[in-house]
């Protein structure tokens, strides 16, 4: 795993006339394990008329929530045209890789964990074109959906009601 030295943007950079469309293979729930292959594809769609230089395609997981916030950069390529990488926006890129055993997707109150394959198109005239496809590693729970120690209480002041309620000696 390569450490990332700067955060990601979590928006795309993209407008409606030039895009990148990258899509999972074979997962309609994007669900995959440590250990599994993930691999796809990606369309330079609206960029067939530019110059594409370079283009980049990363497996990345970022935390969000409370706190600092961390990133990591499980793996990533680079294909330029000035190094003599053939780059054809008419035909879909291919990237594949074996996915580590964490961090696992985690979706808490205080902390997220997401990952996310990226691809970023660097053209001629200056543009950089970004698009992302989310998925999960890991089968983790909700905890936002888990009640621990109790339910919550109906009453809407947010205090949780005892499980398992002392009884009064006498």
């Amino acid at each position: 795993m390569f450490p990332a030295t700067v955060p990601f943007p979590s928006t795309r950079q993209t407008s409606p006339s030039e895009q990148i469309d990258v899509r999972l293979d074979g997962r309609g729930a994007r669900l995959y394990f440590p250990g599994e292959t993930i691999s796809g594809s990606y369309y330079l769609n609206e960029a067939r008329e530019s110059t594409v230089d370079a283009v980049e395609i990363s497996i990345v997981w970022q935390t969000e929530g409370k706190g600092n916030e961390d990133c990591g950069v499980h793996a990533f390529w680079r294909l330029s045209s000035q190094e003599g990488d053939w780059i054809d926006p008419l035909q879909p890129g291919r990237f594949s890789a074996v996915l580590p055993p964490s961090p696992l997707s985690y979706e808490g109150n205080l902390i997220k964990i997401r990952w996310r394959v990226r691809v970023r198109a660097f053209l001629a005239n200056g543009k950089q074109l970004v698009d992302e496809a989310s998925f999960r590693l890991g089968n983790l729970p909700d905890m936002r959906t888990l009640s621990l120690g109790g339910a919550a209480s109906n009453d809407g002041s947010g205090e949780r009601e005892d499980a398992f309620p002392m009884r009064n000696a006498e």
